[in-house]
């Protein structure tokens, strides 16, 4: 790991997704997880205080980034409800077989680097009725954005650790053994090669 990635990365990534049009994303689609929910991708905690305590009994995080999440600024030891933090890829999730409730998946899939094994882990850790709730930004409908995403990717993955402009989340999830349920989309910001966002719940069939 370089020093950029170490040290300038995980600030960069922290101040990104502390935006308060993203902060108003992770409101709409937090509060929806129940019982015994995974949170993939946790980075500094910022979707911790957004949980429903009456609803979520206990909450496993993981994050690759150890650097990104003692970032964290809450006393996780005082939270209402459970929590456990793993330093762990989304690609090989440490938990058993159909153990959650729920699994919350927020501006993550963009930077997975295999969203396929990511996804399949996900629905072997999922009970069978359980639920994925997903809010990503990736894919603009406009053939103008998608030309500039297209373009600006290659550096904005090399700088922004992985993170992917274009990705075609919908697709991504269904095609990995899941049916969309709710789906919301609409751009964020006026920086629309980065904003173009989808929300909304899944379930594995």
């Amino acid at each position: 790991m370089g020093l950029y990635n170490k040290y300038i990365l995980p600030t960069v990534i922290d101040l990104a997704c502390k935006q308060s049009s993203s902060m108003l994303q992770r409101m709409k689609v937090i509060p929806l997880a129940s019982g015994n929910v995974l949170e993939i991708g946790i980075g500094s905690g910022l979707n911790l205080p957004i949980y429903n305590s009456e609803n979520v009994k206990h909450l496993t995080a993981i994050d690759p980034s150890k650097e990104l999440w003692v970032k964290n600024i809450i006393d996780t030891k005082n939270l209402p409800f459970e929590f456990a933090f793993t330093q762990a890829f989304a690609e090989n999730i440490p938990e058993e077989d159909n153990k959650f409730d729920t699994v919350v998946i927020t501006y993550a899939l963009c930077t997975i680097s295999d969203t396929n094994k990511a996804l399949s882990e996900v629905r072997r850790v999922l009970k069978p009725n359980g639920k994925l709730i997903f809010c990503e930004h990736g894919k603009a409908p406009d053939k103008v954005i998608q030309k500039w995403q297209n373009l600006i990717n290659p550096l904005w993955r090399n700088i922004g650790g992985g993170c992917n402009l274009n990705r075609d989340i919908p697709f991504i999830i269904e095609d990995n053994g899941f049916k969309i349920n709710n789906l919301e989309k609409m751009y964020i910001s006026e920086w629309k090669p980065m904003s173009f966002n989808y929300w909304g719940t899944a379930e594995p069939y």
